[in-house]
């Protein structure tokens, strides 16, 4: 009887395995398939299109680096150039970059613009917020929210993507071509910058009872911010270019310095290491990257609508290897796939509208628009 008794009890646990073993099975997210993606051209004819933002499912703004700010019909496919937008310090990596909805948009119809600024043949990076008048086709009633300092005669490395919630604006600055300003608390280049959406700065800002601190800096260490994306949970993520190597995916947390220069998986362009290795007691880890460089571009954590296999990933352009790179975390580790490699085109921003269509852009002379599709 005893024996039989046993005999029950290990089947039971194996049966009980097996049941737990199957719906962890079928709860797991498969990896898709690259070949199953395909992208479908829309507008083209863009002159190094930076940044989209949708107004609707229909509807989206477009920057191009040159000073450019484009509303486009998706439906119709029409471009219409809009008004208003203020001078720019076009040069090299210096424009129109990003844009970001204020989270009230539909109700106060404010937006912000992150471009660069020339003054005394210096350049910067300006945040402003202004008003959208699509009857108008114009942006109106500019205000300056924030203006990086010191200024430099570099023309690289502004960083400048955009987050936003309900009560915060966030956007990451780069080093501006001088690596020892990211470790600065007085110098806003390499850092990531948290403001209200009025432009002041929060009480609870990390160095904000540091006298000798600039009180808007949220992490610092960064080296060239191109990608940034508050999660579902209101997590921070960044990502940024390394030099050769070491382009990283960062969990930011407040107050906390990413390492650059002192530390970095990158090397210098011309072959020896940089700064002290790959780790140092209080500075903190990126949770991925990517060595060598792929120079990741734009940010998105897909929502899964319309493409569940893509829920919860990151996905970024990339502008070095030319292609469109999902970042893939199960069972606490990270795994790539890579679409739309035979394209050869530098992705320089993805988003996502309401519905869950996915959209990016190239980033050339004759950029393109384009939405993703799946083959059956």
């Amino acid at each position: 009887m005893q024996v039989t008794l046993e005999k029950s009890a290990l089947y039971f646990f194996l049966y009980a395995a097996f049941i737990l073993l199957s719906v962890y099975t079928s709860n797991a997210q498969s990896i898709p398939n690259p070949s199953s993606f395909t992208a479908k051209p829309l507008v083209r004819q863009l002159n190094h299109p930076w940044a989209i933002e949708f107004l609707s499912d229909h509807e989206l703004l477009l920057s191009e680096r040159r000073g450019e700010l484009i509303w486009i019909n998706l439906k119709t496919l029409k471009k219409t150039l809009l008004k208003g937008v203020p001078t720019i310090g076009h040069r090299n990596q210096g424009g129109l970059l990003d844009i970001k909805l204020h989270p009230n948009f539909k109700h106060n119809r404010i937006l912000f613009l992150s471009y660069t600024i020339k003054k005394e043949g210096l350049y910067s990076l300006q945040i402003s917020q202004f008003e959208l008048d699509l009857d108008q086709k114009i942006i109106k009633n500019q205000s300056v929210l924030y203006t990086a300092t010191p200024f430099s005669d570099e023309a690289k490395h502004f960083g400048s993507r955009f987050a936003v919630n309900q009560d915060y604006l966030f956007f990451g600055i780069g080093d501006r071509g001088d690596r020892k300003r990211a470790q600065k608390l007085d110098d806003s280049a390499g850092k990531v910058i948290r403001l209200k959406l009025d432009g002041s700065i929060p009480n609870d800002n990390p160095f904000i009872q540091n006298k000798s601190a600039k009180p808007e800096i949220y992490s610092l260490g960064h080296r060239n911010p191109q990608g940034i994306y508050l999660d579902a949970l209101g997590q921070l993520w960044l990502q940024e270019h390394g030099p050769r190597g070491g382009d990283e995916l960062n969990k930011v947390l407040p107050g906390k310095n990413y390492g650059w220069p002192i530390i970095t998986y990158g090397k210098e362009y011309w072959g020896p290491s940089i700064g002290e290795g790959t780790h140092k007691a209080g500075l903190e880890q990126p949770a991925y990257h990517w060595t060598p460089s792929i120079a990741p571009s734009g940010l998105l954590i897909y929502s899964g609508k319309k493409h569940p296999d893509l829920k919860g990933f990151f996905i970024n352009g990339a502008l070095k290897l030319r292609h469109l790179n999902v970042l893939i975390k199960q069972k606490g580790a990270y795994k790539e796939i890579r679409l739309f490699e035979s394209m050869n085109n530098r992705i320089r921003d993805v988003d996502e509208n309401t519905s869950g269509d996915i959209y990016f852009i190239t980033d050339s002379p004759e950029g393109t628009l384009y939405k993703i599709e799946r083959s059956l």
